[in-house]
């Protein structure tokens, strides 16, 4: 059996994310992850994981895998007790993959300011769905580029929304395990990680899926810390080369020196840097000078930030609704 300190460390890791990370998202999740942490069932269920292996994403995204959407708790808890073993299964084969296309729209603005035309690289780049900016629509409220699917961004005033798509000339992914968007079981997955309550991503999810099935984006096997170089240097160079990420380094949130290693390798290649992380995860961000994010808080679990060369942008919401956009001097 695991210590006592394991499980409460997992307990507490289940609690922010139903105060946190669900509210306001996903009342199913709310209520799903503040039940688990007090499941002492569960809890060592996700104790005897290796630690990469506990996130609650990985979790509840086996169980729809396994069962399909999740309605609530009593089904929730029903089918743990019934599958346990191919829930552990799912969770030890597959790994925390959301592929959400509309992470487009934070990285637009930069990408159409660009010199033209771009290359791209995205790492943890998943089935790759995010390197086809330019193939989606974008409505930022007052600002419209129509297309298929279109990603709705709330933007505030100071957000250069841009007045055409970018030119891609390359593009590229790079991710630890890629999956592979004419692989029914990989796309099965990504469906699985889309929480309850917001169902408006499955067919947009689907959309995007349907696009890239026409000329699939290349996705790379390698790690972010020692296969950037190499990728780097297949790029066109007459294009502007862009590396960019989201939601990547929160997984070597214990591994500064990885963190600090990958900085280097991409300033290296001397490309145009997009992070969009929790602010304390991004190298070369200075905390103390960063301005209070819309909901005063700033968070690392909830808001990330758009960072250009380690400059914050604009706080943003991780799957792509808002963009809060600072200002020229940074505020």
């Amino acid at each position: 059996m695991a210590d006592e300190g394991t499980k409460e460390r997992i307990a507490r890791v289940y609690r922010r994310f139903a105060r946190y990370e669900a509210r306001g998202r996903s009342p199913v999740y709310v209520e799903i992850a503040a039940k688990v942490a007090e499941d002492p069932r569960m809890i060592e269920f996700l104790a005897e994981l290796p630690p990469s292996k506990r996130q609650p994403n990985l979790f509840f995204g086996a169980v729809q895998y396994l069962d399909g959407p999740i309605g609530g708790w009593p089904r929730f808890a029903a089918v743990f007790a019934e599958r346990a073993a191919e829930i552990r299964d799912v969770m030890r084969r597959r790994s925390t993959q959301t592929n959400e296309p509309a992470r487009c729209a934070a990285f637009l603005p930069v990408l159409a300011a660009l010199p033209q035309p771009v290359a791209l690289i995205e790492v943890g780049a998943s089935a790759g769905l995010c390197l086809l900016p330019e193939k989606y629509g974008y409505d930022y409220g007052s600002h419209v580029i129509p297309g298929n699917p279109t990603f709705s961004c709330q933007a505030n005033a100071a957000t250069p929304c841009p007045d055409r798509l970018p030119e891609v000339v390359w593009r590229a992914g790079l991710d630890l395990n890629p999956l592979d968007v004419s692989d029914p079981d990989d796309c099965a997955w990504l469906e699985a990680l889309i929480w309850p309550g917001e169902g408006d991503r499955r067919p947009r999810l689907r959309a995007a899926l349907e696009i890239a099935r026409a000329d699939p984006p290349r996705v790379v096997r390698g790690d972010l810390r020692t296969d950037l170089p190499a990728l780097a240097a297949q790029a066109p160079p007459e294009a502007t080369l862009v590396v960019y990420h989201t939601a990547v380094l929160m997984y070597l949130h214990n591994d500064e020196p990885g963190r600090e290693a990958f900085a280097e390798a991409v300033r290296a290649t001397g490309a145009v840097w997009l992070a969009n992380e929790g602010p304390r995860l991004i190298p070369g961000v200075d905390l103390a000078s960063l301005p209070t994010s819309p909901s005063g808080n700033g968070r690392p679990s909830d808001e990330f930030v758009l960072a250009r060369n380690g400059r914050p942008l604009a706080w943003t919401d991780p799957h792509g609704t808002w963009l809060e956009w600072l200002d020229a001097d940074g505020r």
